[in-house]
């Protein structure tokens, strides 16, 4: 008899979003996550390509009409939609409308690429040419060659030749040169003229050092000054959770263990475990071929400097006169007592 097997709920994540999801039926929008998720973008221009994209069409979306719904002011909203429209979500053209007026129509765009595609391709068609009819060729005319003259019969009569007069030098014919039809080519296809969907960044000269020039000497490892076991273990914990944040820095446990080091000089100037973890990876290379040296490198740049020294503290003591309470290394008298003693000291003037 087979055992059936009981499966357990799944566990929510202890770190990062839970999504608690009700499914809806109406007062919705299907936001693609080239927007929501755009590294590019900065989330004022997220937050206002979703808003345009649940609009519906003929909404007015102008600067001053944001600014009236929106608490942000109307250079903050500009600049988010300078933002959109250089990444391809939005396309604001100026058309001309009755009684002379220009009107600005906005398009928005939930799949950028696929649109330029689209408007390259009617670029494209529009741009060709139409075929060139070829010249038609008329036939030759058949010219009939001329019979000679047959003799003069009379009836009764034997047929009496007629002497036949000297043939005419027949004129030669005048030959006529028919032109041939020049061959059509047919049109090269446009290639230049045809422009790309979005112009791909001219790539900057790379500068890159000569075999022998020198080269920059290797930042040690940072350390502790004072290292403890309690520095070192939180070390330690750090660098084994990097990967719940940031998947791509999976390191091995010898690469953790020789990194323990410089993140312990970190906790111990005053850094928060969040603040080093934001610092060491915050927007990796792509593609990220070796975390461990990435993470070295970061960490003994970026070291922020020590904390102050902090003032020393001069504990308070008692006088020995009038008990009152004073700061000083050494017991003793305060300022006042040891004043009046002074005093006490000097001989009396009064009636000498």
């Amino acid at each position: 008899m087979d055992t059936q097997q009981v499966s357990a709920p799944p566990r929510a994540p202890s770190a990062g979003v839970v999504h608690i999801n009700i499914r809806l039926t109406d007062g919705y929008t299907i936001v693609s996550n080239r927007l929501s998720q755009h590294r590019g973008l900065s989330l004022l221009a997220i937050g206002l390509g979703t808003h345009i994209q649940s609009l519906p069409d003929g909404w007015r979306v102008g600067i001053k009409a944001l600014a009236a719904v929106f608490p942000e002011s109307e250079a903050r909203i500009a600049a988010a939609l300078r933002e959109l429209e250089q990444h391809g979500f939005l396309r604001r053209t100026r058309e001309r409308v009755g009684g002379g007026k220009l009107a600005t129509r906005t398009e928005s765009y939930n799949h950028p690429e696929a649109a330029a595609r689209g408007r390259m391709r009617e670029c494209a068609a529009a741009q060709v040419p139409e075929a060139v009819p070829a010249p038609e060729v008329l036939p030759a005319v058949a010219t009939e060659p001329m019979t000679a003259a047959e003799p003069v019969r009379v009836p009764g009569r034997e047929p009496v030749l007629l002497s036949e007069p000297e043939p005419e030098p027949e004129p030669e014919p005048v030959r006529v040169r028919v032109p041939e039809p020049e061959p059509v080519r047919a049109p090269e296809p446009l290639r230049a003229s045809v422009p790309d969907p979005v112009p791909a960044p001219v790539p900057g000269p790379r500068l890159v050092p000569t075999p022998a020039a020198p080269r920059k000497p290797r930042l040690p490892l940072p350390a502790p000054q004072q290292p403890t076991e309690a520095l070192y273990a939180a070390a330690a914990d750090l660098l084994a959770g990097l990967p719940r944040a940031a998947p791509l820095f999976l390191l091995s446990e010898e690469d953790a263990r020789g990194l323990v080091p410089g993140v312990a000089a970190w906790l111990e100037r005053g850094a928060r475990p969040d603040a080093v973890r934001a610092a060491i990876t915050d927007d990796p290379p792509v593609p990220l071929r070796h975390p461990a040296k990435l993470l070295r490198h970061r960490l003994a740049a970026l070291l922020p400097p020590p904390l102050p020294a902090a003032v020393p503290v001069v504990p308070l003591q008692n006088c020995d006169d009038c008990d009152r309470a004073f700061r000083s290394s050494v017991p003793g008298y305060c300022q006042e007592c040891r004043d009046a003693r002074a005093y006490a000291d000097e001989p009396c003037l009064i009636g000498a």
